[in-house]
């Protein structure tokens, strides 16, 4: 008997190879797919930015209606209203001053 070491069939090859190239279609899709650790990095990046924005504007919407309500007929604050018309209106008193 010869001791010739025996080939592996062409069959294993071919099926090791085409679980070695699903196994990195799968790391690859995992990392940098459309549901991938990236997109997920972007997307939590996104949230926080979208967060910080909604407060934002959350704080603004309160500012305004703070100076709606101010501005009702049941609770008319005559200093804003007194400087509503000087911002908007460009109004002074009379016994005022303007310098420019």
């Amino acid at each position: 008997m010869s001791n010739i070491p025996k080939r592996p069939s062409i069959g294993v090859v071919v099926y090791f190879a085409a679980m070695f190239s699903l196994g990195l279609y799968f790391t690859f899709a995992s990392v940098q797919g459309d549901f991938g650790l990236f997109k997920r990095v972007q997307i939590d990046a996104e949230a926080a930015t979208l967060t910080l924005e909604k407060d934002r504007l959350a704080q603004e919407v309160a500012s305004l209606e703070n100076k709606t309500k101010r501005l009702s007929d049941d609770y008319l604050d005559l200093d804003l209203l007194d400087q509503q018309a000087r911002d908007i209106l460009g109004l002074i008193r009379s016994d005022e001053i303007a310098l420019n």
